[in-house]
């Protein structure tokens, strides 16, 4: 950044008007499945829970693809926001090939179709889809597909106090709000911020309270400490720009409950110790987050390998099977997908 840059960055570019119709104009606007049971607004934070290897990662990728690609292009309807991404990798295993793979995919999709309703096919209409070598005779927009990486901002972080400080002081306060306005001059606008994982840091975090103990600064390497400084950052950000938070996070520990349905009975005993209610309220995990963090997330959903794990036979592949439930608001319904190449396909 030059210094006429920074200074025209310091000394700000639009009036508290232009800044409120910025914020409070397109605040409503629902995400693809998995993540289509409830409208998100500007100010959300949904927080996706599950073990390792449960999709979470895909679920992020494929509600990136939602969000950067426009609604039309040339007059093909994808049916995406034309929004900007950030996305915070905090476990530091995105593969950004898997992102333009299911990029490709989506933009093949949509010319085949020709209206881009895409995540509208069912299991049997997967199995009839062309083949991958009739797919690639197909040919996509190069510039559409630039155009959408362009809007996918990444940034990788290997610690707590290095979130902090992209938060805070570096890449997306600073570095990434220059780049975010030079974008939105160009028509776009931040849709979604993405941090894969939450949790990725707890144990060092914990670990370093503890050391922390024996040197009698407990309080600035604080596990509790840290998150919260974590969340008023993110709090500033959402003031700043009218966006929705996904943040991903690992279940570290044990299950309290048995994931399959059948087995999530309530004894006769709790019956009549009148604790069913309790139990309905609680989460099926052990929370680890700090309350700070509990309090700032609007949104809970849970991912589980499907309850009876069987694999679904969709063309050549052998595919597992995985339920999404919604804790947070709570519904009765429990989407059943599987990932394929394409990305996320609902099965039931």
């Amino acid at each position: 950044m030059g210094d006429d840059e920074a200074r025209s960055w310091i000394r700000g570019d639009e009036t508290a008007k232009q800044m409120l119709s910025r914020v409070l104009k397109d605040r409503a606007f629902l995400l693809i499945p998995p993540l289509h049971r409830v409208p998100l607004r500007a100010g959300n934070v949904v927080e996706i829970t599950g073990a390792s290897t449960s999709a979470k990662t895909q679920i992020l990728i494929q509600a990136a693809i939602s969000c950067i690609l426009p609604k039309t292009w040339n007059g093909i309807h994808y049916g995406g926001l034309g929004k900007l991404v950030l996305f915070l990798d905090l476990d530091c295993r995105f593969d950004v090939l898997r992102l333009s793979q299911m990029l490709k995919h989506r933009l093949l999709q949509a010319n085949w179709l020709g209206n881009g309703a895409w995540w509208q096919l069912e299991e049997s209409n997967v199995k009839s889809c062309k083949s991958a070598e009739e797919k690639t005779k197909t040919v996509f927009d190069e510039e559409l597909y630039a155009s959408c990486m362009k809007r996918f901002l990444y940034v990788r972080c290997y610690d707590s106090l290095e979130l902090l400080s992209s938060l805070k002081y570096f890449t997306v306060l600073q570095t990434l709000h220059y780049r975010i306005q030079q974008q939105e001059a160009c028509g776009s606008q931040v849709g979604v911020l993405m941090i894969d994982s939450i949790g990725a840091f707890h144990w060092t975090d914990r670990l370093s309270s503890s050391l922390a103990l024996e040197t009698h600064n407990r309080k600035s390497l604080s596990l509790t400490n840290v998150v919260e400084t974590i969340v008023q950052e993110l709090k500033k950000l959402l003031l700043v720009h009218s966006l929705v938070v996904l943040a991903t996070k690992g279940t570290i520990y044990k299950e309290k409950y048995p994931a399959n349905e059948n087995n999530r009975k309530v004894s006769s005993n709790d019956h009549f110790s009148g604790n069913v209610a309790s139990k309905a309220q609680q989460p099926p995990f052990r929370e680890f987050m700090p309350s700070s963090w509990q309090a700032f997330v609007t949104h809970k959903i849970i991912i589980r390998k499907s309850a009876d794990y069987q694999s679904l036979q969709t063309g050549q592949q052998n595919l597992l099977a995985y339920s999404l439930e919604w804790l947070q608001p709570q519904l009765s319904r429990i989407d059943r997908f599987i990932v394929d190449d394409s990305g996320i396909v609902i099965v039931s």
